[in-house]
C-alpha cells in the first residue's frame, strides 16, 4: 500500500505542479484570458476528460470486473459511474447560491468565487483518477496509460491556474495573493488522490468501482461545467484536439 500511495503522491503532484504554474503566470500577465482562450482551454480540458474517462477508467474498470469474475463487466462500469455522477451532483447540488443566483453576477467577488468552487469541484474527481491510475501502475498495470492520463490532465490544470489567478489579480488581490488563489485550487488533487488510494487498498475488488466512479464524477463535470461554457466553434475545436490527444496518447503509449 505504501507504494500505492506514493505513486499516487507523485502522479498527482504533477497535476498539482501545473496548477502551481499556471497561477504564477499571475506575476508576468496583467490582464484577465481572452474569452475565445479560455473558452478554447475549457473545450480541450473537456476532450481531454471524456476521453480519459472512456480509456483510462471505465475500460479498465470493466476489464477489471471481468477478470475478477464476480459480476458482469458492465456491471460495476455502470453502478460506479451513476455513483459517481449522483455523488458530484450532489455536491453541486449543496453550493446553488454560488451558481445560479444571478443577483451576484455584478459582484467581481462572487464570480470569482464561482469561478473557483467550480474549477476545485473539477479537480476532487481529476484526482481520484489519476491516484488510482498511478496506484494501479505501481502494481505493474498500464504505467503507460497512468502517465497519458496525468499528462494530458497536467495540461489542461496549466490554463485552469491561471483562470483563476488573473482574474483575481484584477478584483484587486496582490500577486501573491492572486497566485495563491490560483494554487489551492489544486490541492485537492493530491489530497483526494490519496485518500482514495488509501479506500481502495484495503480490497482490491473495490477499484473497477472506483475507477468508474471517477469516470461519472469526470463525466459530469464534463457535462454540466465544461461544454456549456466552452459553447463556442473555438469550444469544438479544442474539445475534438483535446479527446485525440487523450485517446492517442493513451491508446499508443498504453
Amino acid at each position: 500500500m505504501l507504494q500505492s500511495l506514493q505513486w499516487a503522491a507523485l502522479g498527482t503532484g504533477f497535476t498539482f505542479l501545473m496548477t502551481t504554474l499556471g497561477a504564477a503566470t499571475v506575476f508576468f500577465l496583467s490582464g484577465e484570458p481572452q474569452p475565445r482562450f479560455q473558452r478554447t482551454m475549457l473545450g480541450f480540458a473537456a476532450g481531454v476528460m471524456t476521453a480519459a474517462s472512456v480509456w483510462s477508467l471505465l475500460l479498465p474498470a470493466i476489464d477489471q470486473a471481468e477478470g475478477e469474475g464476480h459480476f458482469p463487466g458492465w456491471f460495476p462500469a455502470a453502478v460506479g459511474m451513476l455513483l459517481g455522477v449522483v455523488f458530484l451532483a450532489a455536491l453541486d447540488a449543496m453550493l446553488p447560491h454560488l451558481r445560479r443566483n444571478r443577483e451576484m453576477a455584478n459582484d467581481a467577488w462572487r464570480q470569482n468565487t464561482l469561478l473557483m468552487t467550480a474549477i476545485t469541484l473539477h479537480n476532487v474527481p481529476e484526482g481520484m483518477a489519476v491516484g488510482l491510475a498511478f496506484a494501479l501502475a505501481s502494481q505493474g498495470e498500464n504505467f503507460a496509460g497512468a502517465a497519458a492520463l496525468a499528462m494530458g490532465i497536467g495540461i489542461q490544470n496549466f490554463p485552469e491556474g491561471a483562470a483563476i489567478a488573473l482574474p483575481l489579480r484584477q478584483e484587486g488581490r496582490g500577486r501573491f495573493g492572486a497566485f495563491w488563489g490560483g494554487m489551492m485550487s489544486g490541492i485537492v488533487e493530491p489530497l483526494f488522490g490519496v485518500l482514495v488510494v488509501l479506500a481502495a487498498a484495503w480490497a482490491r475488488p473495490l477499484m473497477p468501482w472506483l475507477l468508474s466512479f471517477a469516470a461519472g464524477a469526470m463525466l459530469y463535470v464534463v457535462v454540466e461545467e465544461l461544454v456549456p461554457q466552452a459553447h463556442s466553434r473555438a469550444g469544438t475545436c479544442g474539445f475534438v484536439a483535446g479527446f485525440l490527444i487523450m485517446m492517442v496518447l493513451d491508446v499508443a503509449l498504453g
